[in-house]
C-alpha cells in the first residue's frame, strides 16, 4: 500500500463525553482547546459535531466554568497513546 492513504477508523459510540447545551454559556473554550475539534461554535452556543473523535483528554471539561460538559478522562486514546509511550 506503499504511497496510498488509508482512512482512519475509530470505534464508534464508546466516548464518555456528556455535553449539555442547556448549560452552555458559549464562551467557546471547549472549542478552543479540543485538539480534535469535537466542539463548534454556533452563534452563542457549542455544538458537539465529532463525538466519535473525542480522545476523552478532558482538556473541554476542565475548562467548561458551566459545568456543561463531563468526560472521564484518561479513558480513552489519550490514555492509551500515553501508557504506550511510557511503556516503551
Amino acid at each position: 500500500m506503499k504511497g496510498r492513504t488509508m482512512p482512519l477508523r475509530h470505534l464508534k459510540n464508546v466516548t464518555t463525553l456528556k455535553y449539555d447545551p442547556r448549560k452552555c454559556a458559549g464562551c467557546g473554550l471547549c472549542a478552543a482547546v479540543c485538539p480534535h475539534g469535537v466542539f463548534e461554535m454556533y452563534g452563542r452556543t457549542a455544538a458537539v459535531t465529532g463525538r466519535d473523535r473525542c480522545m476523552e483528554c478532558g482538556a473541554c471539561a476542565r475548562n467548561c466554568a458551566f459545568g456543561a460538559i463531563s468526560v472521564r478522562a484518561g479513558v480513552g486514546c489519550a490514555s492509551a497513546v500515553l501508557w504506550s509511550m511510557r511503556r516503551s
